[in-house]
């Protein structure tokens, strides 16, 4: 290479250079001054994102491991309602055959509007297919009962009554951290095989002394309504779904329900609560 050659190298290599130190300084100072774009940085995180589904999802950690046991005077047995002390307007409202899909969740968005609590008793296929929605309800506060796998009616041995009930419960615990003792029967059948094992196991078996009736395919709304504030007395304990098939009526008289049964003075209770409220 020449001289003269060499010297135009040299030149044009130092003014590169130059160039190139200049541009990182001024693409540096750009990035300072103008957030990334949240689109293109989303794209490439610098460390993982949990999304606000994900985080919504999640029990809070004072949540975990929750243990809705019975008292002792209530074990092995089967309830209806419950005498609270002094007649005390207290009333607990119980949810059947979740989780489900869209149901659950507005019914979630009715009871957080009105600051009432209520007992969930869950199947454990819905809940197999729903387990984010599971872990909401629990984080929202609201107890859990076991209501078996696959919501059979029909009489079963021992072993399949255990594996009914125990296969839900641990998938309870598995999926939210919550331990239950809380049991209620597909329909209300006593003698078909679960509701035997669940007492020998300690359970109470919880029933219900008030229904809204809104598995009547043929009833409207109003008629929900109707049958739970006609029929509400202190201790009592209320049957409704919210899966198991198409609950939107439901949906829709809850807030009515709601509303009617304060303006009645009650106040609404968990069953763990309503035992507490027993006399002891």
């Amino acid at each position: 290479m020449k001289e003269k050659d060499l010297k135009l190298y040299r030149i044009f290599g130092c003014v590169a250079i130059a160039f190139c130190v200049t541009a990182c300084s001024t693409s540096a100072k750009l990035e300072n001054a103008h957030p990334i774009n949240k689109v293109h940085a989303a794209q490439v995180p610098d460390q993982p994102v949990t999304s606000p589904i994900d985080a919504k999802s999640q029990p809070s950690t004072n949540l975990e491991n929750l243990n809705f046991e019975v008292p002792t005077k209530f074990q092995g047995k089967t309830l209806y309602k419950v005498e609270p002390s002094n007649q005390e307007k207290v009333i607990a409202l119980t949810v059947d055959d979740g989780p489900w899909p869209k149901t659950t969740l507005q019914m979630l968005d009715i009871f957080k509007a009105n600051n009432v609590k209520v007992t969930f008793f869950w199947v454990g296929s819905a809940l197999q297919a729903n387990p984010e929605i599971a872990k909401q309800v629990v984080a929202e506060g609201h107890a859990i009962g076991n209501h078996t796998w696959h919501h059979w009616y029909k009489s079963m041995d021992e072993a399949t009554a255990k594996k009914e009930i125990d296969r839900t419960s641990d998938l309870i615990y598995k999926t939210t951290g919550v331990k239950t003792t809380l049991f209620r029967p597909p329909g209300g059948f006593l003698n078909n095989g679960l509701a035997a094992y669940a007492k020998r196991q300690k359970y109470s078996v919880v029933m219900w002394s008030l229904t809204s009736a809104d598995t009547d395919p043929h009833a409207k709304p109003q008629a929900f309504v109707n049958n739970v504030l006609k029929g509400a007395k202190p201790g009592a304990i209320v049957l409704m779904h919210d899966g198991g098939g198409d609950r939107h009526r439901t949906v829709e008289a809850l807030p009515q329900i709601i509303a009617g049964l304060k303006q009645q003075g009650y106040r609404f209770v968990t069953i763990p609560e309503l035992l507490q409220e027993s006399p002891k």
